[in-house]
């Protein structure tokens, strides 16, 4: 049984990516990762929280998708004991958002952004009333501080340093319909990578949410040639 660890996008609650999980099966053992919803904590604090959660005694791939991108290529570059691989969704390692995006997250005092908004950016005509209540549900539980406070993290971040640096099988999942991070933006974490793996799909944003079947399926191929290429290797 192959270990996945899911690192979670803005909203950093891990609920979006629960019918994900589920799609994994019971050959793969999922553990969620969440973020304190009342604490605003930069990416470097946010790495270390995460370094301290990761298991200690097996093996185990690491997913991160959107937000959490640039955090699973630090641990990349600098891999944990037991990191056999990573899995990067709809993700960056430079300044994803459209820069007009920018002034508008400071004097926002209730909200990241107007939900319809968020709506039309990590979703848009693929929007289902069950996938639209899920991410206001997903919203609800956190901060709206530590929301903006995420975002602007994110419009500051540059990990572009450590992309060669990975040297471990990697799999990008990119959407070719996502209107917040441009295909092009994750395309060129791909290249910059050593050797890495791209797939991709007709969907938004939320990609995994959109898609959980096809994405877990395409996840689980990976993790097993991952592990087996390791076990013929070791």
């Amino acid at each position: 049984m192959n270990t996945l660890v899911l690192l979670p996008g803005l909203d950093g609650t891990g609920l979006l990516q629960e019918e994900f999980a589920a799609a994994c099966g019971p050959r793969v053992e999922v553990l969620p990762l969440a973020y304190p919803a009342e604490r605003s904590l930069d990416y470097p604090e946010l790495e270390a929280l995460i370094r301290a959660k990761l298991p200690r005694d097996r093996p185990f791939f690491l997913l991160a998708e959107s937000f959490s991108g640039p955090l699973g290529i630090r641990l990349g570059a600098a891999p944990p004991p037991g990191l056999q691989g990573l899995i990067l969704c709809c993700t960056f390692a430079q300044q994803p958002l459209p820069a007009c995006l920018g002034p508008l997250l400071p004097p926002l005092p209730h909200s990241l952004l107007p939900l319809g908004l968020l709506r039309l950016l990590v979703l848009g005509p693929f929007a289902t009333p069950a996938l639209q209540a899920q991410l206001a549900a997903a919203l609800r539980q956190v901060s709206p501080a530590v929301l903006r406070h995420r975002a602007r993290a994110a419009l500051a971040v540059d990990v572009r340093d450590c992309l060669p640096q990975i040297r471990m099988p990697v799999l990008c999942l990119q959407a070719d319909a996502d209107r917040l991070i441009p295909s092009r933006v994750s395309r060129r974490v791909a290249e910059q990578i050593p050797g890495a793996q791209r797939m991709d799909f007709h969907a938004p944003h939320f990609l995994l949410q959109v898609l959980p079947g096809p994405c877990a399926a395409r996840v689980q191929d990976f993790m097993a040639r991952a592990a087996d290429h390791d076990v013929g290797n070791s």
